[in-house]
């Protein structure tokens, strides 16, 4: 070795690769972090696509419904119907194209139907956690909407979506007490003083 020179220090590998794996680790936290966020993001664009999607075909069947002539049934038996209904003349176009679950990507929807095998609504077959928590469409009676196929999506044609029959007492429809109500009322009017003013 000359004289005058220094002997060159062998590199510290050891410290070189303890650096890189945490630097890999940095990275894979933060790609597990954007993976998580774009398929929160993905998962509620889908949801808003579902809602957007199922309830014009739902206002679609209500417009079905409306359009229907004396003597033919106010459900279709096919979506398609929904897009050349030849019930009258010249036909009518109730929906501008099927749309396609956006879950599945298909226009396999779950559809529901009344006595009479007509369409009143329909749902989708995902699966998926739902977390979108309000202005959501009907749910299953009686059950808190856990996934998006809970989502149903009804016309207001639907029997599923009619009032009940008003019980003997409460108001009807109209707005107008019951027999019984209005019988009670007017017995108590009866009853009543009129008030003095002194």
């Amino acid at each position: 070795m000359p004289t005058g020179e220094r002997p060159v220090a062998p590199p510290r590998r050891g410290f070189t690769y303890l650096v890189l794996l945490f630097v890999l680790a940095l990275g894979a936290a933060g790609l597990g972090g954007l993976a998580t966020q774009w398929q929160a993001a993905g998962q509620r664009e889908r949801e808003a696509e579902l809602l957007f999607r199922g309830s014009q075909i739902a206002q679609a069947l209500g417009r079905y419904a409306a359009a229907t002539p004396a003597g033919q049934p106010r459900a279709p038996q096919g979506l398609d119907e929904l897009l050349d209904d030849r019930r009258s003349t010249p036909p009518q176009q109730h929906l501008r194209r099927l749309y396609a679950d956006p879950f599945s990507g298909h226009a396999d929807w779950v559809l529901l139907r009344d006595a009479q095998g007509g369409i009143v609504g329909l749902h989708s077959r995902a699966t998926q956690r739902a977390w979108r928590r309000h202005a959501l469409p009907v749910a299953m009676p009686g059950r808190q909407p856990a996934s998006v196929g809970d989502w149903h999506f009804l016309t207001d044609h639907s029997p599923q979506t009619a009032a009940p029959p008003p019980t003997e007492g409460a108001p009807d429809p109209s707005g107008r007490p019951g027999e019984a109500e209005a019988a009670a009322e007017a017995e108590a009017g009866n009853d009543q003083n009129p008030r003095r003013t002194p």
